[in-house]
């Protein structure tokens, strides 16, 4: 996945591909483009999976709209962050975290 697949004037998204952004997830760093959600620089990283259900399955992006929770991170402390309602920020500091945690 890439923003510069769709030119810049034409991205009703809001992506822009000349303001790159970095966050980090567990500590490490992991770059994307401004208007980007954070499951949007989650995959296009590479990363499929995020969280661990109760029954120790991976988790991550389901239906990507917001209604499934399956997408739950904790975002700056905050818990229970839905990565694809979240539009990333540069310096936002992500942490996967599974069910039972509290």
């Amino acid at each position: 996945m890439s923003a510069r697949l769709v030119p810049a004037d034409g991205d009703r998204t809001g992506r822009r591909p000349d303001a790159p952004l970095r966050i980090t997830v567990d500590g490490e760093p992991v770059d994307g483009v401004a208007g980007q959600t954070l499951a949007g620089v989650l995959l296009a990283a590479g990363r499929r999976t995020w969280r661990r259900g109760p029954s120790g399955a991976p988790r991550g992006v389901f239906c990507g709209i917001g209604a499934c929770f399956d997408c739950l991170l904790t975002v700056n402390g905050v818990r229970d962050v839905r990565a694809c309602r979240r539009r990333a920020r540069d310096g936002d500091a992500v942490e996967t975290q599974t069910r039972d945690a509290r």
